[in-house]
């Protein structure tokens, strides 16, 4: 076997040492073991993402009242980060598991978190289903409807595309009511709830298996399962996706990391032309600028996480955080296949999994284009002008 990199001294890490060094061993010992065959098999790792409950990884922004450990968002982006380094698909689960986290801690009433929050802390598993067939992203209106009978809110519809949705045990969906987009809670196991594999249900890259469609047929919810303020739930689900689009640059992160780790150790051990891969000039330049590149993500990541516990800035910091994160993971994976030439290319060779999960999260979790549009709109104020003035 190769020798391994020097890690360490290669990404020091934002927070503590002794939060990051024992999860690298645990990421070494008991994710990366899994992550091909997790890929290949498109499947959701539901025994790690219990593990990693049990440990007290998957509820680290959790309040301590509810079973977590209360820390910072800088020590949720290292988690996302050091996890991805070995499975993006891993890092995604833990995505959708933190975007439930945070529509219920911020928004909902205290009887809903006391119901739910502390379960994350034994393992429960979540998905954020927000997307429908015709309406994909624009959650402004949906087919997804909910009434109120009495002390109850029955929602009627189907959500499609959803991640983590084959192994979910709890959702958080939007419906429609009488005031508009609204937010629910919805257990996996509530009457009427069911799941199918859709036509279009695999993705070549983030592969934590198949989207799975949702349907809810007259579904019955205590009236304290509606999230935050009737109405709300377009500005509710925003506010928890900018929190989340840190911590998906992490894993962006994470995945340009193992690529370029890869690269490396093969330019080390590889000898062409009497000397090693490594020590050619234009080679070292590559790796040069993609650790260049690297390293300024790493940087506004966690100057993003810095925005998400002081409130200021959160869409702005967020957005850039995986704009950069997820296009130099790109970057950085396909220059890694090249530079490992025949062998970056190969099947039994990872370069293949980290170039599509990177390619993916360019696309998943808030588009580059869009991401530049909320950064862009940011700005319209700040040069006074009205962002909400349409021009002809």
């Amino acid at each position: 076997m190769s020798a391994p990199i020097d890690s360490t001294a290669l990404w020091l890490p934002y927070v503590e040492p002794g939060f990051v060094e024992p999860l690298r061993t645990y990421v070494r010992e008991r994710i990366e073991p899994e992550a091909d065959r997790i890929d290949r098999e498109d499947v959701y790792p539901t025994e790690i993402m219990k593990a990693l409950a049990r440990d007290g990884h998957s509820t680290v922004i959790l309040p301590e009242e509810f079973g977590g450990r209360g820390l910072g968002y800088e020590h949720a982006a290292a988690l996302c980060e050091e996890v991805s380094v070995a499975s993006a698909a891993v890092g995604v689960s833990l995505i959708t598991i933190f975007q439930c986290q945070t529509m219920l801690r911020l928004f909902g009433l205290d009887s809903l978190k006391q119901r739910y929050l502390p379960a994350f802390a034994d393992g429960l598993l979540s998905s954020y289903a927000l997307t429908e067939a015709r309406h994909g992203s624009d959650i402004r209106s949906l087919d997804t409807k909910a009434r109120r009978e009495g002390d109850e809110w029955i929602v009627k519809g189907e959500k499609h595309f959803i991640t983590s949705g084959s192994a979910a045990e709890f959702f958080v969906i939007l419906a429609e009511t009488d005031k508009g987009v609204s937010v629910f809670a919805v257990p996996r196991d509530a009457k009427g709830v069911s799941i199918y594999e859709g036509q279009n249900s695999a993705t070549f890259g983030l592969r934590n298996g198949p989207h799975m469609n949702v349907v809810f047929d007259e579904v019955r919810l205590p009236f304290d399962h509606m999230v935050g303020e009737e109405g709300k739930g377009v500005r509710q689900a925003a506010t928890v996706l900018n929190h989340s689009r840190t911590l998906a640059g992490a894993v962006s992160l994470g995945i340009a990391r193992a690529a370029f780790e890869g690269a490396l150790r093969f330019a080390r051990d590889r000898v062409a032309f009497d000397q090693r891969v490594l020590e050619f000039q234009g080679i070292q330049w590559y790796f040069a600028e993609m650790l260049t590149e690297i390293d300024a993500a790493r940087l506004l990541i966690y100057r993003a996480t810095e925005a998400l516990n002081t409130k200021e800035q959160v869409p702005r910091f967020g957005s850039e955080a995986k704009l950069k994160a997820s296009t130099v993971a790109t970057a950085v994976a396909t220059q890694a296949a090249q530079i490992c030439g025949a062998y970056g290319i190969m099947e039994n060779a990872p370069f293949g999994r980290y170039l599509r999960d990177a390619k993916a999260y360019e696309v998943a979790g808030g588009s580059n284009e869009v991401l530049k549009n909320t950064i862009a709109k940011m700005l319209l104020p700040i040069a006074g002008l009205d962002p909400r003035r349409k021009t002809s």
